[in-house]
C-alpha cells in the first residue's frame, strides 16, 4: 500500500481527536444550500452587494484602475466572466481578482467593526465570478455570499485584532478562506471537500500592511487575491487534492502563525467561529461606510463635522486634539509627522490628522477630498499640523469606532464633541435610501446617471435573474 500523503490511510491524513473548526464551517455551508436566508439577512445582503458594486464602478475614475486591469489581463486569460464597468471578459479567477481590487480600491466598502474586516469584498468577488461562470441563480449567489461573509467575520473576530498587531491586513488574510467557501458552495462541494479547500487556503492566506509606509496600492489587491486563491483552492479540493483539516487551530495553523503568541485564546477562538453559526448572523452588524477613509477615523470625522458649524472661522483654530481608540493609533496616527502631510490619497485615507482637519475646514469628507488639489490644500495641511492624536478614554471600540475632537481657538474658546457610535454603525446605520444615494453617486463617476439608475433597479430587484444576467448588465458601459 502506498504511504504517500494522498493515501487516505496514511498517517499524514489521520484524523486528530479534536473538533475541526473548518469542518464546522463546511457543515454550515452545506446546510445553507437548502436553507432559505432569513428575510432580514437577504435584504441587508442585497444592500451591501449594491454598495460594493457602486464602489467598483467608481474605482474606474481613479489612477490605479487602468494599470491594475492591464496587469491582470496580461498575466491572466480570457474567459466568460465580467469585469465590473469594463469590456474585458476574463477567466473566473482573473475576473475575481480584478473585481476585488475595484470593490476595495477606494477603501469605501463595508466593515464589520468587531472583527475589523471588510466582509463583502472578502466574499462577493468569488461569488460573482464563479456564479457567472456556472450561470447560477441570483438566489444561489446570495446564499454563497452570506456563507462567505459569515465565515470571514467569524475568523476575523477569532483573531481579536491580532492580525493587525503583527502587520497583517485582516481582510487580506480571511478572504482566502471565505472565498474558498463561497466558490466551493457554488461548485457543490461536499463537507470534506469544503474542509480541504479551507486547508489549502491556509497556505496562501497573507497580505502585509507595509503599504502604510508610503500609501502604496497593494492593499487594494488583497481581497481580490484572496478570491483568486479561494477559487483555486475550491477547484483543487474538487479534484481530490489533500489538505490539512485543521487550518485554523492546528499546530502551525493560521492562529499560531499569524497572531501574537501572547494573544492566543483557543477556547475563545473556537467560540467565535462556531457559536450560533447559522442562527446568529454577524452580517447584520456590518457597517456601510459614509466616508471613504479608514473606518478607525469615522468617529473623529463625525465629531469634526458636527463642530464645524460652531467654530466660525477655521483660521482661528490654534490646537486640535483627535481622540481615537488606542489600538488604532499605530495605523491612523503614527508617525505623526508623516501623517500630517499625506502625499497620496491612500496616505490621506489613513491619516486621522488630515481627515479631521479637512472635516473641520469643509464640514464633509467625500471622494473630492482625496483629489490631488485637496491633498495640496495649504489650509488643510496647516490645520493638520495642529492636530494631536490621543487615546480616547470613552471609546466603545471595538464594538463601535468611537472618536472625539477638541478644538481650542485663538479667542480662548474650547469646543468638544465626542461620538460613541460612528455614523453607519448600530442605531446610526445607513438607510436603504442612503445606500442607494451612495451607489448612484459612485456609479455616476463612471457611467451616465441614467445608466446608474438602471443598474440600481437591476441589482436591488434581481428576482428570477441569473448571476450572468446581472453581471453582464454591470459590464455594459454607455458612452459618457
Amino acid at each position: 500500500m502506498s504511504n504517500s500523503p494522498a493515501d487516505p490511510g496514511s498517517a499524514a491524513t489521520a484524523p486528530v481527536d479534536t473538533p475541526a473548526l473548518a469542518r464546522e464551517l463546511s457543515q454550515f455551508a452545506c446546510r445553507m444550500r437548502t436553507a432559505p436566508l432569513p428575510a432580514e439577512v437577504r435584504e441587508l445582503a442585497t444592500r451591501h452587494i449594491l454598495d460594493a458594486l457602486g464602489i467598483g464602478l467608481a474605482s474606474h475614475a481613479q489612477s490605479y484602475a487602468a494599470p491594475a486591469l492591464a496587469g491582470i489581463e496580461a498575466a491572466g486569460s480570457n474567459g466568460p466572466c465580467t469585469v465590473i464597468g469594463d469590456t474585458r471578459r476574463l477567466s473566473p479567477r482573473d475576473a475575481a481578482l480584478a473585481n476585488g481590487l475595484l470593490m476595495h480600491g477606494l477603501d469605501y466598502d463595508d466593515t464589520h467593526l468587531a472583527s475589523i474586516i471588510h466582509p463583502t469584498v472578502a466574499s462577493l468577488p468569488a461569488a460573482l465570478a464563479v456564479g457567472e461562470a456556472l450561470d447560477a441563480t441570483w438566489e444561489q449567489l446570495l446564499s454563497a455570499y452570506a456563507v462567505g461573509v459569515e465565515a470571514a467575520i467569524r475568523i476575523g473576530a477569532a483573531a481579536d485584532g491580532g492580525f493587525h498587531h503583527v502587520g497583517f491586513h485582516a481582510t487580506g488574510v480571511v478572504s482566502h478562506f471565505s472565498a474558498a467557501l463561497v466558490a466551493g458552495s457554488l461548485l457543490g462541494l461536499d463537507e470534506h471537500a469544503l474542509t480541504m479547500a479551507q486547508g489549502i487556503a491556509a497556505s496562501t492566506a497573507s497580505g502585509v500592511q507595509v503599504f502604510l509606509e508610503e500609501g502604496a496600492w497593494t492593499k487594494r489587491m488583497h481581497p481580490g487575491w484572496g478570491a483568486l486563491a479561494g477559487i483555486t483552492a475550491a477547484q483543487l479540493a474538487r479534484a481530490g487534492f489533500v489538505a490539512p483539516s485543521r487550518p485554523y487551530e492546528g499546530r502551525f495553523g493560521l492562529f499560531e502563525t499569524h497572531l501574537p503568541a501572547d494573544s492566543r485564546r483557543p477556547a475563545a477562538e473556537a467560540a467565535c467561529i462556531t457559536e450560533g453559526l447559522g442562527r446568529t448572523w454577524q452580517l447584520l452588524d456590518t457597517a456601510i461606510k459614509p466616508y471613504p477613509v479608514c473606518h478607525f477615523i469615522h468617529g473623529c470625522a463625525d465629531a469634526a463635522i458636527e463642530l464645524r458649524a460652531e467654530i466660525g472661522d477655521p483660521a482661528r483654530i490654534e490646537q486640535v486634539v483627535a481622540w481615537l481608540p488606542e489600538p488604532t493609533l499605530p495605523i491612523v496616527a503614527e508617525p505623526a509627522g508623516h501623517k500630517r502631510r499625506p502625499t497620496t490619497d491612500y496616505e490621506a485615507k489613513f491619516s486621522a490628522q488630515f481627515v479631521v482637519a479637512t472635516c473641520l475646514l469643509r464640514g464633509r469628507f467625500g471622494l473630492p477630498e482625496l483629489e490631488p488639489s485637496s491633498l495640496a490644500d495649504a489650509a488643510a495641511l496647516r490645520l493638520a499640523g495642529k492636530v494631536e492624536c490621543r487615546v480616547d478614554p470613552e471609546s466603545a471600540f471595538p464594538r463601535y469606532f468611537s472618536g472625539g475632537v477638541t478644538v481650542t481657538s485663538s479667542d480662548g474658546r474650547v469646543l468638544s464633541r465626542h461620538v460613541k457610535v460612528n455614523k453607519g454603525a448600530g442605531e446610526r446605520a445607513l438607510s436603504a435610501d442612503d445606500i442607494a444615494a451612495k451607489f448612484l453617486a459612485n456609479a455616476s463617476m463612471h457611467v451616465p446617471e441614467g445608466q446608474a439608475r438602471q443598474l440600481l433597479e437591476f441589482v436591488t430587484r434581481p428576482q428570477g435573474r441569473s448571476v450572468r444576467e446581472v453581471a453582464r448588465a454591470l459590464a455594459a458601459r454607455a458612452p459618457r
